[in-house]
């Protein structure tokens, strides 16, 4: 499963972490979020124009996203890497009201928190 594991990350803190933020997913409470990020961390995906630099700018992004996830969704991943503070994590979300998204998320950790958040969504074409 994992390539290349380092003694700073294991596959249980990541996996803890990906928990946590499904959990966060689910219930838009602004302490969840918090609990996943450090101060300072950065949220970016492509091909949005999605740049959320620091704690508060992550929690108020994030909340603004609540109303289309009101269909429901399901999210499933894998940790396909991690090197040194560094996981690779690919995944698959499929969304009542979007459609279905393959997922590349690559995060920095400064212990159990996220400093850098990087996704590149992919939708499925649902032909």
């Amino acid at each position: 499963m994992t390539s290349n594991v380092s003694a700073r990350l294991t596959d249980d803190l990541v996996t803890a972490w990906i928990t946590r933020y499904e959990h966060a997913w689910r219930t838009n409470d602004p302490a969840d979020i918090v609990a996943l990020f450090t101060a300072d961390a950065e949220y970016h995906e492509e091909p949005y124009e999605t740049h959320w630099i620091g704690r508060d700018a992550i929690v108020t992004g994030w909340r603004s996203r609540w109303g289309w996830q009101q269909g429901g969704w399901e999210f499933s991943s894998e940790i396909t890497e991690i090197s040194c503070d560094t996981v690779t994590i690919t995944g698959v979300g499929v969304y009542a009201e979007l459609g279905t998204f393959d997922n590349r998320w690559t995060v920095t950790f400064t212990g159990d928190r996220c400093t850098r958040f990087h996704m590149v969504n992919t939708e499925r074409d649902s032909t």
